[in-house]
């Protein structure tokens, strides 16, 4: 067992600075930058100029994905994520926090895909890279070492943390599942198109909207009881799972996180989403509102 112990996966700046002002060295600090191509920003090559000292960059849109995929940073396999961890230096005994560059935007969706291979002590750092600095704490603007760590971590899947189109559309129809959007108002009602082009403008039908940016405020989660609101105006007394979709399946997992936070377990994210969905005309679509 590590002797560090995480107070929660939610940790803050100052929890952090404190963690590694100890230099424990079970504890491990990736970036899991990314950012839409629209943006012309690459993750990995701004935490090259600047990151929080001694950070590894976790890559889940060009290394630690399915790169047979035809859709966006779909998850690996087993086999694929163990290497890829291996490489960062992450033990079974690690005690992992994840970061990005916009406060909290794309750090959840490394945090589930740690969570759903078996990695227990994974937390998201509250304000992300911004509030690190915010906070005056150390920076590192060095050109990182290439030399691959040699962890010995081995991956677990837990498939039901994600799931696929099938399951999705059973859910549509089901009373006791509740599918929530990540994506915009507008773009989960067809009033603004999708940046991906050739993909449908609407959402799955019994979809319900929640878009990510609500359950953040300047870059960091909202408190507990403003997430338990959030979610419970959308989730019946009679839903027993949930399951979050977005774009690509990396805003979803802000959805995700934040229901783990308040004590949901029972929760899927689909790992295609609207990029998968929203293509060809095989799957039902609807611009309307919810009944």
């Amino acid at each position: 067992m590590p002797n560090l112990e995480l107070p929660s996966s939610l940790v803050s700046v100052q929890w952090l600075a404190d963690a590694l002002a100890n230099k424990p060295s079970e504890l491990i600090v990736l970036d899991a930058s990314w950012h839409m191509p629209a943006a012309q920003r690459d993750g990995e090559a701004e935490w090259r100029q600047v990151r929080i000292r001694g950070s590894r960059f976790f890559d889940f849109d060009r290394r630690i994905c399915d790169r047979d995929a035809t859709l966006p940073h779909m998850m690996p396999d087993a086999s694929v994520f163990t290497s890829e961890m291996q490489r960062l230096g992450i033990d079974k005994d690690s005690v992992v926090v994840i970061y990005d560059s916009l406060g909290i935007q794309t750090s959840p969706r490394a945090w589930w895909m740690l969570k759903s291979m078996g990695l227990e002590q994974c937390a998201v750092l509250d304000g992300g890279l911004p509030a690190w600095q915010a906070a005056g704490f150390d920076i590192d603007i060095e050109e990182p070492s290439e030399k691959p760590f040699n962890g010995n971590f081995t991956a677990n899947f837990h498939a039901s943390m994600f799931c696929d189109w099938r399951e999705v559309l059973l859910a549509t129809s089901s009373e006791n599942t509740r599918i929530l959007d990540a994506r915009s108002a507008d773009r989960f009602y067809g009033r603004a198109p999708e940046p991906r082009a050739g993909l449908r403008s609407g959402h799955m039908p019994g979809a319900l909207s929640l878009p990510f940016d609500r359950l953040i405020v300047d870059g960091h989660m909202r408190p507990a009881q403003e997430l338990q609101a959030a979610l419970q105006s959308l989730l019946h007394k009679d839903v027993h799972r949930l399951i979050a979709t977005c774009g690509s399946g990396v805003t979803s997992c802000v959805i995700a996180f934040a229901a783990y936070l308040v004590g949901y377990r029972d929760i899927s994210v689909y790992d295609g989403s609207w990029s998968e969905w929203g293509a060809g005309d095989k799957l039902p679509v609807t611009c309307a509102p919810a009944n």
